[in-house]
């Protein structure tokens, strides 16, 4: 009896030289790169336990050349009311003026600097030039409906105010009123600007500072378009922000 013994697997493929195929080698799995972490968004605060907005620090100024240089305020320097001890406008101090000083500060967040704002240095462009075109305005009174038909108004009320601000920004090409402002941009608070709209007011914070022309929770208590103390709640409006910012 015949007996055919079978061939091995592994040698049942030939590689050409009676020789058994050789084994291909087994390719280890490329390892998953892990996606770096982002990093965390940091917004600009929105409300304050505590109307003290007084600052103690490095002020510059931006000259019509580009040049930044420490500000020395001086008599031709533009001062809109005094400081007072919570941070506040001294009643009956106005030196309402054009051309106040483009004034820029360390850091992220905007200061209260002689009843102006001063940028942040860290802070995007389109940002510093809101708050200095916000400047420009204050200390001017409150008028119903001012900034409305036109972005020059002798005065302003509460949502000519903010457009006024967003405008010098590039941000608004015609002034809204508060409703327009419950659905302007994107939900909620911004990186650096926040409105705060409803029917019947708006404001909003750049930087850490309000732009308001109501006095609430301002010891100040003076009417106006003004850079004032953030409040210590925004309950009752609308949130929304720029996109992007």
């Amino acid at each position: 009896m015949l007996v055919t013994a079978a061939a091995p697997a592994l040698a049942s493929a030939s590689n050409g030289t009676g020789g058994s195929a050789p084994i291909s080698p087994v390719t280890a799995a490329t390892p998953t790169a892990t996606a770096p972490a982002r990093a965390k968004v940091v917004l600009a605060p929105i409300t304050a336990p505590t109307p003290n907005i007084a600052y103690h620090g490095p002020v510059y100024v931006k000259t019509a050349s580009g040049a930044i240089v420490p500000y020395v305020p001086n008599a031709t320097t533009t001062t809109v009311g005094e400081i007072s001890v919570n941070g506040g406008l001294a009643i009956g101090t106005e030196n309402i003026s054009e051309g106040k000083p483009d004034l820029l500060v360390p850091g992220s967040r905007a200061r209260y600097v002689n009843g102006l704002a001063a940028a942040p240095m860290a802070a995007p462009a389109v940002i510093q030039q809101i708050i200095w075109t916000g400047n420009q305005i204050i200390g001017l009174p409150y008028i119903y409906g001012g900034g409305h038909a036109s972005f020059t108004s002798p005065g302003y009320d509460c949502s000519g105010t903010v457009s006024f601000a967003l405008h010098g920004g590039k941000l608004l090409e015609t002034p809204e009123d508060s409703t327009e402002f419950e659905s302007f941009g994107s939900h909620g608070a911004g990186r650096w600007i926040s409105i705060f709209a409803n029917a019947g007011h708006a404001y909003m914070t750049v930087a850490g500072l309000r732009l308001d022309t109501s006095s609430a929770d301002d010891p100040s208590n003076q009417q106006g378009p003004r850079w004032r103390p953030l409040r210590p709640a925004n309950e009752g409006f609308v949130v929304r922000h720029p996109l992007g910012l």
